[in-house]
């Protein structure tokens, strides 16, 4: 019954979007305000997708495996809140949520968006039940949740275990507020551009969404990636994975995109920079969420694709960015006298400077992801674009855009000078010798490794003096630049002190070296609800005679029947002790990984760090003077 009426509820969801677009048009000429009706149908089709959702949740909770995607994806031993997260943890539930999270944010966009111009958020409303009329389209004809099996099978397949954590549980809908937040970007920039509204009023207005988008796509990123820490058992926090790599690059746009309008809402230039970073962030969420699943893209951790949905997929991204581009080259009028006129040193030019540096690692990413497809179609070529590729192209560029980024705040609109900056000099000397003393060795990665962690320490002295000198000024930017100097710098020393040991061991056997020694002491055996766990115990010592006892899993789910390998990790507030265990085939042995990971908890305390800069920024009349 609950997946009948989900399944009902969409129907009726799509044709509220009709209702919606006729009343819309309709009001453009009749009345200064907004038809009330509007908002009421807007509601009405959030209220409607939220059953169908709730359909989708009871279904799951009662184990109905009369609709397909609960046997698919769920288990009747499974442990309720999984079977509450199974229904986004798959393709179609997922769909339907980013459908539920477009609804709510149109809704909550036309309630507060009142000050605004009536034809402005028409056409923004119009726009967006565009983008909402494709996502009900796909899920009624080729993603429906709601498919039927009789007669009903006895037990369902079960949901992959890596899936059953509590991070990843919150990560998807976390991570698609940051996209569907840029649904709404990128809808009100081809409303200001119809309307002619790109302005400062429009800057202000907007920029709330964009740092709502932002937050929210950081805190996401931020869960995927201590989820594939410590579930994965690769003891790193990013591989560069094509799904890593479809979020993180929106995340490069949606930054870029902020500061261009905070310069757009100050001086009312780069307007034209700030439709089109709009434009581009909403294609990157879309692709974001959509190619790994259609099966464009292989990831070691997707788990919801499937190849005969890329199509569809394609050509509804095709038509938004084909609308985009249209309204772009015949809408928007750049009336910019002085957008070009920057002086070479000026608040502007350096915010325009680290926008291009942002768009060159956008880039990289962007080819990193796409080129193995390319040359896949091309010759036929599997291949994977890993850690070097991205290190040789990006590191080396990473330095000037730390400078840049320590020095732009600092100057004055329009026009500055060097005037009163010796301080900037004697910091980064410092800087210099701190790095050359931490790296120690003395090898060809030297210099280079230095130079990196300098420019680092550099943004992150710069900052920190801003906050005893400047105290609540432009606290909002200080806290966010302080945390990304801080993630930069925890992620160069991170990579340059990390420590890994593979071996094999048998119980009772001990690996030496000089650093620590490895007692696999024994194993025991656990049971859980869903699955029995072989527990290993290992005693690692270290030269100081101190001994930390690692407990990794190894756990035999019965549906599906499935061998995880559950990293045990010990954290302080310097250095994650990480190990894992699996079985060696047809042998007494297990393979040990075990890896020392500095500064790990300080990565995730970064991003933290940004996140609360972010949501200052939102409130920052009240706090900064």
């Amino acid at each position: 019954m609950a997946s009948l009426i989900g399944s009902y509820s969409l129907s009726f969801g799509l044709i509220f979007s009709f209702f919606i677009i006729f009343f819309s048009i309709k009001n453009l000429k009749n009345s200064e305000n907004l038809d009330k009706k509007i908002i009421s149908f807007s509601f009405l089709q959030f209220f409607i997708v939220v059953i169908s959702f709730l359909g989708l949740i009871v279904s799951f909770i009662t184990s109905d495996f009369t609709n397909e995607t609960v046997f698919n994806h769920s288990h009747t031993t499974k442990p309720l809140f999984y079977k509450i997260s199974g229904t986004w943890g798959n393709h179609e539930g997922s769909l339907l949520l980013w459908l539920l999270v477009l609804t709510l944010f149109v809704l909550i966009f036309l309630l507060k968006s009142r000050e605004q111009p009536k034809k402005y958020r028409i056409f923004t409303l119009l726009f967006q039940q565009i983008i909402i009329i494709g996502f009900f389209v796909f899920l009624i004809k080729t993603s429906s949740p709601f498919n039927f099996i009789f007669p009903a099978p006895k037990e369902g397949l079960g949901l992959n275990p890596i899936l059953q954590d509590p991070a990843l549980a919150i990560h998807p809908p976390i991570l698609y507020l940051g996209y569907v937040g840029s649904s709404i970007i990128f809808s009100s920039a081809l409303a200001a551009m119809v309307t002619t509204y790109v302005s400062k009023e429009w800057a202000k207005h907007i920029k709330q969404w964009v740092l709502i988008s932002w937050i929210f796509l950081t805190l996401g990123i931020l869960l995927g990636s201590i989820w594939a820490y410590y579930e994965l058992g690769w003891g790193g926090f990013w591989f560069w994975d094509p799904v890593e790599n479809v979020s993180l690059m929106p995340w490069f746009a949606l930054t870029t995109l902020l500061h261009c309008i905070l310069v757009l809402e100050k001086k009312g230039i780069l307007t034209s920079w700030a439709m089109i970073l709009s434009i581009a962030t909403f294609a990157l969420s879309m692709s974001g969420t959509f190619l790994v699943r259609s099966g464009i893209l292989n990831s070691v951790h997707t788990f919801a694709n499937d190849p005969e949905r890329g199509l569809f997929i394609l050509i509804f991204l095709f038509l938004l960015i084909f609308l985009s581009i249209f309204i772009f080259f015949f809408f928007h009028s750049n009336k910019e006298k002085i957008e070009n006129n920057f002086f070479w040193l000026s608040k502007e030019t350096s915010i325009l400077v680290n926008n291009w540096f942002m768009m060159y690692f956008l880039s990289v990413v962007l080819i990193g992801t796409i080129y193995p497809i390319f040359l896949e179609v091309l010759t036929s070529n599997k291949i994977s674009v890993g850690p070097p590729f991205y290190n040789k192209l990006m590191l080396p560029f990473l330095i000037p855009f730390l400078v840049a980024m320590a020095i732009g705040p600092r100057l004055k609109w329009i026009k500055s000078d060097v005037q009163d900056k010796l301080y900037m000099f004697i910091l980064l000397m410092i800087s210099f010798l701190i790095s050359a003393l931490i790296i120690k060795e003395f090898d060809v990665s030297f210099l280079i490794n230095t130079i990196l962690v300098s420019s680092a320490f550099f943004l992150f002295f710069v900052t920190l003096r801003d906050f005893f000198i400047k105290k609540f000024k432009n606290l909002s930017q200080n806290i966010a630049h302080f945390g990304f100097s801080l993630l930069i710098l925890s992620i160069l020393l991170n990579n340059i002190f990390s420590t890994e040991v593979i071996t094999n061991l048998k119980i009772g056997e001990t690996f030496k070296s000089e650093k620590f020694s490895i007692n696999f002491a024994n194993i025991d055996q656990e049971n859980g609800k869903n699955f029995k766990a072989i527990v290993g115990k290992f005693n690692v010592q270290h030269p100081d005679g101190s001994i930390d006892v690692l407990n990794p899993e190894l756990r035999i789910y019965n549906q599906p029947n499935i061998v995880t390998s559950e990293a045990d990790i010990k954290t302080n507030f310097f250095t994650d002790k990480f190990i894992t265990m699996n079985y060696v085939q047809n042998q007494e042995y297990f393979n040990i990984r075990y890896q020392v990971k500095p500064l790990m908890i300080w990565i995730w305390i970064s991003v933290i760090i940004l996140s609360f800069a972010g949501l200052l920024s939102i409130f920052k009349k009240r706090y900064e003077i």
